[in-house]
């Protein structure tokens, strides 16, 4: 019986997984699925690929155009990778730009008209007052309509509370509608194991655990700290890398 049941699982898995990937090949271009990993929360590709095509079709673009090799893998780091300016040269043209946003919040206070709780409350406000910078220094990296895109490269993975809250943040505004993050895959590691920099020391000292890649994403996600806002995390894998193996 054990047996039986071992094999049984392991069958389910396989159903699952292959339903995923049913799921993914019918709003994600086939060519990238083998590039790139997806996660999809809150139903974020249904909602790029049927209400925004345009601009899902210009992310997918994006993503397949990028071209990334050993050079740039050992240049990267903070502000001076080229791989952010890469993105910036693809979706620029298309319309996407980085904004911030900041606004204040405006609170009136209504007395109700009866002082034995019962009853309507006033038309006019009693007390009015405005919270100065209630909302304040939240930016992303593009966005275009009502779709937000944040691409973290070689950051410290804290960067990824600061993207999350910003998307949470213009979703609770009403200012988007879903959220793309990309990142790097894990298996990205294998080809920082094989490289060292300039002065002969592994690359992966230079992408260690608490930098920005897709397992610092993931638990973040699950953890909904995002809010409700829809997102799709985007895991950048080795056959993005034009010269490697």
């Amino acid at each position: 019986m054990l047996p039986y049941l071992y094999f049984l699982w392991y069958d389910i898995i396989d159903i699952i997984k292959g339903g995923l990937t049913l799921q993914f090949e019918q709003y994600i271009d086939a060519d990238l699925l083998s590039r790139f990993e997806f996660h999809n929360y809150g139903h974020a590709l249904e909602i790029l690929h049927d209400a925004f095509p345009q601009e899902w079709e210009e992310l997918q673009d994006c993503l397949r155009n990028i071209s990334i090799s050993i050079a740039d893998i050992k240049k990267a780091g903070g502000n001076k990778s080229p791989i952010p300016k890469k993105f910036d040269d693809l979706l620029y043209p298309c319309g996407w730009r980085e904004i911030r946003i900041s606004g204040d919040l405006t609170v009136k206070k209504y007395p109700r008209k009866s002082k034995h709780h019962m009853g309507s409350f006033a038309k006019n406000p009693k007390e009015e007052e405005t919270i100065r910078g209630y909302i304040d220094g939240h930016n992303i990296d593009f966005l275009k309509n009502r779709v937000a895109f944040d691409l973290e490269w070689n950051s410290k993975d804290q960067t990824f509370d600061r993207d999350l809250l910003a998307m949470r943040t213009y979703f609770d505004c009403d200012l988007i509608d879903v959220g793309v993050i990309v990142t790097r895959s894990e298996e990205l590691n294998e080809i920082f194991r094989s490289l060292t920099d300039k002065n002969g020391k592994p690359l992966i000292k230079k992408y260690g655990a608490s930098t920005t890649w897709m397992g610092k994403l993931i638990y973040r996600l699950d953890s909904r700290r995002g809010g409700g806002c829809p997102i799709l995390a985007v895991g950048i894998r080795k056959g993005c890398i034009q010269d490697y193996g």
